[in-house]
């Protein structure tokens, strides 16, 4: 899997441009990148919407389990 989000990333951003003036720059669009994957992308089999909100809904339907003593 990790890979297949290596060969994305390296698609999407690296290749696209051909030179990078920094290794700054190649940060700050991977942060770019990254944000908008986790945050913006839609995502099919979850439902057409990002992982990030996908995340925050299944944490807000678990129940809390009460404390054991």
């Amino acid at each position: 899997m990790a890979e297949t989000i290596n060969g994305l990333y390296k698609t999407e951003v690296i290749w696209r441009q051909r030179s990078w003036p920094s290794a700054s720059a190649v940060e700050i669009a991977t942060l770019r990148w990254v944000d908008w994957f986790n945050n913006q992308r839609l995502f099919g089999p979850i439902g057409y919407i990002p992982p990030a909100e996908a995340e925050a809904n299944y944490y807000a339907a678990r129940e809390p389990l009460d404390m054991v003593a």
